[in-house]
């Protein structure tokens, strides 16, 4: 239902007798400017610029934040005119010197990089590292407030000389000492998904995990969101390695002898846990709308589910970081690159959880502030459920 805007004020109606009065609020929170957002072109021989330009195509979009696309002016001349998209881009030296209302570009690219639609190339591979160092160089010094990546191609990154594996890895080594261990999470309109595991060969999935660093994915887990999505109590679901939860472990020892003891650690701390499942029953019976979080035990396992049931609206969150970064869920689309077919609504939706974690870690650090003094403590019954009571008074 849309909102109708007419005789709305910043009055509030107060009654006295039977008259109605209005009063002025004494606060009034002040308006933010549109939240700058970094956007890093991704592989150029893909689809980055054309989600890029189609995210940006609808005018309320800079509404909602100030674009600032790191990448090459040429290039995205390039694509816009080759995909026969109008695009007016507003250049500038640095992030401090972008726009609202504006599509802004940091021209950081070097040189003239060959535009190669769907091929792999070491020069396509350095331009989208040359963007995404930049980026996160204006996003650690509180240029852009939020960096959103469009998809690389890890062979061309590679090619290049770039010697992490992948976005996630390298945002890890730039972000601020003292941070936590990086955790991707996949999201959709349905489910949350974090991986114990993310890109392993599955051959090396088993010998990886260990109780410690199921436990470390799962602290991670639920920190993000409980500050990144302000949720006060989540609930997570821990999915099996093998199938059917290893069957008492005549098909594989890992839940009994790693999973399940990580989970009744955290149980242990007071957050709430609960598996292993097995991953077929638990997405076939739709469970996964009984939990805020899930944690899988390698890459596919996840994100298959998660793609073949809401794709379009996917984005790749990365938590435990000191700024925000999300992604779109699908990578170069290689196979589509310069033809128009590429759908934006993945951006799209990437830039608007970009916001929204950023908004709300403000406020978790907002409500952080000042903490009144502790009138209670914590104390753990038998039923392992926790009780708020009254400390006792000492004797004298």
């Amino acid at each position: 239902m849309a909102l109708d805007k007419r005789n709305h004020s910043n009055r509030v109606p107060v009654f006295e007798g039977n008259k109605e009065t209005e009063e002025t609020p004494q606060v009034q929170r002040p308006s933010r400017p549109p939240m700058k957002v970094g956007i890093t072109h991704g592989d150029t021989n893909g689809v980055g610029y054309e989600i890029i330009l189609k995210a940006f195509a609808d005018a309320p979009m800079f509404d909602l934040c100030t674009p600032v696309i790191y990448g090459s002016f040429k290039l995205a001349l390039a694509h816009a005119k080759a995909l026969d998209m109008k695009a007016q881009f507003n250049v500038v030296a640095s992030a401090n010197e972008a726009l609202p209302g504006k599509l802004n570009l940091v021209d950081c690219v070097p040189g003239d990089v060959p535009l190669e639609w769907g091929k792999v190339s070491a020069e396509a591979g350095h331009a989208a590292y040359v963007a995404l160092e930049r980026a996160t160089e204006d996003l650690n010094a509180g240029q852009i407030e939020a960096l959103v990546t469009a998809p690389i191609c890890k062979e061309s990154m590679k090619l290049s000389g770039f010697k992490y594996v992948g976005h996630t890895e390298y945002l890890a080594s730039v972000s601020a000492e003292g941070q936590n261990e990086p955790l991707m999470i996949l999201q959709n309109e349905m489910m949350r998904v974090a991986l114990a595991t993310v890109h392993e060969p599955l051959q090396q999935v088993a010998g990886q995990l260990t109780q410690e660093k199921i436990e470390t994915r799962l602290r991670a887990l639920y920190q993000s969101l409980r500050r990144d999505f302000l949720l006060s109590s989540p609930r997570i679901a821990v999915l099996a390695l093998n199938p059917h939860s290893g069957d008492g472990g005549t098909l594989g020892a890992e839940e009994q002898e790693i999973i399940s003891p990580a989970i009744q650690t955290l149980v242990d701390e007071g957050i709430p846990c609960f598996g292993p499942y097995s991953a077929d029953g638990f997405f076939g019976a739709a469970m996964y709308t009984h939990f805020d979080g899930i944690l899988a035990m390698y890459h596919d396992q996840g994100l298959i589910p998660l793609k073949a049931l809401g794709m379009d609206s996917g984005v790749n969150v990365t938590a435990g970081l000191s700024f925000v970064r999300t992604s779109p869920d699908h990578g170069t689309a290689f196979d589509i690159a310069g033809q128009g077919k590429a759908d934006a609504a993945s951006m799209r939706s990437a830039i608007y959880a970009a916001m929204d974690i950023k908004r709300n870690r403000e406020a978790d650090d907002e409500a952080k502030q000042n903490p009144l003094p502790k009138l209670y403590h914590e104390r753990r019954e038998d039923s392992e459920r926790s009780r708020h009571t009254l400390p006792q008074e000492k004797a004298e």
